[in-house]
């Protein structure tokens, strides 16, 4: 017997014995002690189930458990109503809003006042705050860290106007506005001036980040109105939290003229940060040149700086959150190293932080209280005020320096965007008691009206002007030419995408059009590096292009839909074919992620109420992600599927024929012959070929074109050596879920497959 085998065997096992015994020995001894001790057994009365539930509940409420439990509520409400307003075309950050307020009294606590003072406990609300209040210092950090000051210093004087426009008319508004709502809603003991200061900057506020994101979105970020309105947000954001910043201090000492000390301590504070630590950090930035990735002491100077930088603006007196604004606005402007930091912060900060905020604004937004017309009215009054000091300010502004009407209208509308900016400065008024419980609940519906509305009044003003340029719709003349839209999320799969889209097109000329479209989630950008962003997404369909001497459309989207936004463009686009590759579902997972349409990132409630309406089937073992079956379900035009295995060319072409359904993929065969040069091989799979006189005339006409590059092959079993001499397998997405269903082997030893829609 080989003992050298069992050798690691017979350790373990003597191990295991040795030690376990040596334990025994020690509890047993030790239990003798317990008599010297005077050691009482702790005994309850009950059964052991009682004794469980009471342990139970006690585990419930623990701080940490409720904690959790309400992270978790929080997330999931968050994400479900931001997915709503996604769908409707708004930004998420409304969703997120209204979930807050949905969870607070003013919904689940007057329906659900057990539920409600179960999960949020006033004394667990400290927690909340806490935890809200690190989200909001790592959001103004990266508020901050996407500011670009240098086109501030080089666009400014184009913009400067409008932006301090847009805040000195609305600010006096609201100053006017305070004069009449005073008496009725400031609490007992706030002077005039310290309410009406607050009013005022919620007025003035204008959220740079969603207003960054929608014009991203509607692609206006490479227009001269782009240009404007983001440098407009970017002055106005930083003039407005210096002025709030002035407000606290004002607010905190009584006084300006008490508040003088404080002012002076924080300009003090500014100096030091642009003359000594912005300098400091630029070299500490400048050792990261070039590299991937930034390594954890630099990572641990740059959190450091945020830190100290809260802390003091805290310590001064003009609030943490200036401090964390501050210490983004000063980071190095390499903008690969900006991207890098803030990829770190952002998910947290954005995904599982900043939510417990807008449910901690929700917790304190009664609207309940607003339960008489008079209330409602002055609500009114208020949003009427707030829209016309921005709107209308900005816009008349805009038109009085020589900007168009259209354009004005736009730059007002995007001004008027208030958002979460708006919440962080109602919830600083609300800790500093200057706003009551009433005139809060108001201005949070200004806050959720002024953003709900920059949509669709973008909407209203391109219809008014009846805008023909559409930059998602290109215009094609009534011509015979031959158009590919190829539509990719990588750099490397749009470069593939376009060779095999010049394989269809190569001897067309001036009779084909090939478009090279990238639609890029919304979330995976920022307002500082747009254009970088783009540039990068698209060098290696350049560089292809130029290899290939094709001629190449590009067209670049931001969004936050991109099926949506895809089918769109594809369907009106006039195209002949759409090429994308084929992408990992999203949704793919365990069995219960299958029920519940759960993903690792959002909740899916599309797929979740398609299973439940019985349009889905969450058994149904497709080969195509979710994506992929939306994209084929909406369009109305041929989709080509690429599975790349190291694509280079379509030289050698396999074309399975399943059955008289599978017939139109003969008509792409032609046009790679035709186009390429391409070898094709067709399989007659089903026998079906040759007892088709129309098809068989098919293939003749096409070998009297081309003769030599076609072959019919008969043979029921394909050999591997056949397969793997092969480019690209050419088949139909019918017949692509058949082989997948019978588990064939083929595609693992084809190199890539095609497949092709009959929409």
């Amino acid at each position: 017997m080989n003992l050298g085998k069992y050798k690691n065997l017979i350790f373990y096992i003597t191990t295991i014995a040795v030690f376990s015994c040596l334990m025994y020995y020690f509890i047993i001894e030790g239990q003798t002690l317990e008599v010297k001790e005077n050691i009482v057994a702790n005994t309850s009365s009950g059964s052991t189930w009682e004794n469980f539930q009471e342990s139970f509940k006690t585990n419930l409420h623990h701080p940490l458990a409720l904690l959790l439990a309400q992270i978790v509520t929080i997330i999931m409400t968050a994400r479900l109503f931001g997915w709503i307003c996604m769908k409707i075309k708004q930004p998420t950050v409304i969703g997120e809003m209204i979930a807050g307020i949905v969870l607070g009294p003013s919904l689940v606590g007057m329906y659900f006042p057990e539920f409600s003072a179960f999960l949020f406990p006033k004394e667990s609300l400290g927690n909340l705050q806490f935890l809200s209040q690190i989200g909001l210092i790592l959001f103004m950090y990266i508020v901050g860290m996407e500011l670009d000051l240098s086109v501030l210093r080089k666009k400014a004087h184009d913009a400067v106007v409008i932006s301090h426009a847009s805040i000195i008319i609305p600010f006096a508004l609201g100053i006017g506005l305070s004069y009449f709502v005073y008496q009725e809603f400031a609490p007992d003991g706030i002077q005039f001036t310290s309410f009406a200061l607050f009013i005022a900057i919620s007025m003035s506020i204008t959220a740079f980040p969603v207003l960054a994101r929608i014009v991203q979105e509607r692609n206006l970020q490479k227009t001269k109105l782009g240009t404007i309105v983001i440098t407009c947000a970017a002055a106005d954001d930083i003039t407005a939290w210096c002025i709030l910043a002035a407000v606290i201090a004002i607010v905190k000492a009584g006084s300006f003229t008490s508040s003088i000390y404080v002012i002076i301590m924080a300009i003090a504070y500014v100096f030091l940060m642009i003359k000594i630590v912005r300098p400091f950090l630029k070299r500490i930035g400048d050792l990261q040149a070039g590299k991937n990735s930034i390594s954890k002491p630099m990572v641990a100077i740059f959190f450091l700086t945020l830190i100290l930088s809260a802390y003091a603006t805290e310590v001064i007196g003009i609030h943490a959150l200036f401090g964390a604004f501050m210490a983004g606005a000063i980071m190095p402007e390499n903008t690969k190293f900006r991207t890098l930091f803030i990829d770190k912060v952002e998910d947290v900060a954005l995904v599982l932080l900043l939510p417990l905020f807008f449910v901690f604004t929700g917790l304190r937004t009664q609207i309940g209280l607003l339960n008489d017309s008079h209330l409602w009215m002055t609500a009114g009054f208020i949003i009427l005020t707030a829209v016309l000091g921005k709107f209308a300010g900005s816009s008349l502004t805009a038109r009085f320096v020589g900007i168009n009407w259209k354009e004005s209208l736009t730059i007002g509308a995007l001004m008027n965007t208030r958002g979460l900016m708006e919440l962080i400065v109602l919830n600083i008024g609300y800790d500093l008691g200057v706003l009551s419980p009433e005139i809060f609940a108001m201005l949070v519906i200004m806050a959720l009206f002024t953003t709900f509305m920059t949509g669709p009044a973008l909407d209203f003003i391109n219809f008014i002007f009846k805008s023909k340029k559409n930059q998602d719709e290109p215009l094609h003349e009534n011509d015979s030419k031959y158009r590919v839209l190829l539509s990719f999320d990588k750099p490397e799969s749009g470069s593939t995408l376009l060779k095999l889209a010049h394989n269809f097109t190569h001897k067309m000329n001036g009779n084909k059009s090939i478009t090279a479209m990238n639609i890029a989630p919304v979330d995976e950008m920022h307002a500082y590096d747009i254009n970088e962003y783009e540039d990068s997404q698209f060098q290696n369909v350049i560089e292809t292009s130029h290899d290939l001497n094709l001629e190449v459309t590009t067209l670049f989207k931001a969004s936050t839909d991109i099926e949506s936004d895809l089918t769109s463009i594809t369907n009106k686009g006039h195209y002949d074919l759409l090429l994308i590759m084929l992408g990992k579902s999203m949704y793919e997972g365990s069995l219960l992620g299958r029920l519940l349409g759960f993903t690792t990132k959002i909740i899916n409630p599309e797929k979740l109420l398609n299973t439940v309406k019985g349009k889905g089937n969450i058994f149904n073992n497709s080969p195509f992600d979710d994506f992929t079956l939306q994209i084929l379900d909406k369009t109305n035009i041929p989709v080509g599927i690429l599975v790349e295995k190291d694509f280079k060319a379509a030289d050698k072409v396999f074309v399975p024929i399943f059955n008289l359904s599978d017939f139109y993929l003969l008509e792409y065969a032609k046009r790679l012959i035709n186009n390429n040069n391409s070898q094709i091989i067709i399989l007659d799979a089903a026998g079906q070929i040759r007892n088709n006189i129309e098809v068989k005339e098919l293939i003749r006409s096409i070998e009297q074109v081309a003769p030599n590059h076609i072959t019919l092959y008969n043979e029921k079993k394909i050999e591997k050596d056949f397969l793997n001499a092969q480019d690209l397998m050419l088949i139909s997405s019918k017949s692509w879920k058949n082989l997948i269903d019978t588990k064939s082997l083929w595609l693992s030893d084809i190199p890539s497959t095609l497949i092709i829609s009959n929409p």
